[in-house]
């Protein structure tokens, strides 16, 4: 098969296209936003587009186990080969470390898959928290609002975003920072 990303774009594709199309018109999107930051993470390249073709895999009902979406994709990407820096990546974007912790999962996230801050998953966050649900470029905060707005003020990702915000924002930041440095 060709690159990992195509691999990735078809095997995301075949597992959320029918069954959350909403979720996949995020991913599209995702994927797509990454490809534009590729040349911001050098021979990281096709792993950052491959990771957001992913990231949301774990929401699949085939793939679903735990109800935490970032360890179960990860899971079952690794019991199929996409890799342990791709299942890593895709454990650990946006903050999901702070979801772990609310939903009891912390410890099994932790020991199961390293977490990095590279540019890569700065890179995979900005993407994914500049994205709405339905594809559409959004602010970091426009994202934040719609996610608060969509789940509701006592719902575990609310609360796991009001812990994780500052970490959020440095990823943004610095990611913004690069493309500023380094223009398409």
């Amino acid at each position: 098969m060709g690159p990992p990303y195509q691999l990735a774009a078809a095997t995301s594709q075949r597992h959320l296209r029918n069954a959350i199309p909403r979720r996949w018109l995020h991913v599209q999107a995702v994927a797509a936003k990454a490809t534009q930051l590729a040349h911001l993470v050098g021979d990281d390249a096709e792993l950052l587009t491959a990771a957001a073709w992913l990231h949301d895999i774990g929401y699949a009902p085939e793939v679903a186990d735990t109800g935490f979406h970032a360890l179960d994709g990860a899971r079952w990407l690794q019991r199929h080969g996409f890799g342990d820096r791709v299942a890593a990546l895709v454990a650990h974007h946006s903050c999901a470390v702070y979801e772990a912790d609310e939903r009891g999962l912390g410890q099994a996230l932790a020991d199961e898959f390293p977490r990095e801050e590279t540019a890569t998953s700065d890179a995979l966050w900005y993407a994914d928290m500049t994205t709405g649900p339905d594809g559409q470029d959004l602010t970091v905060d426009e994202r934040l609002a719609e996610i608060r707005q969509r789940y509701g003020p006592n719902d575990v990702v609310t609360r796991f975003w009001q812990k994780a915000e500052p970490m959020l924002l440095g990823a943004i930041r610095r990611t913004q920072h690069r493309i500023s440095a380094h223009p398409m």
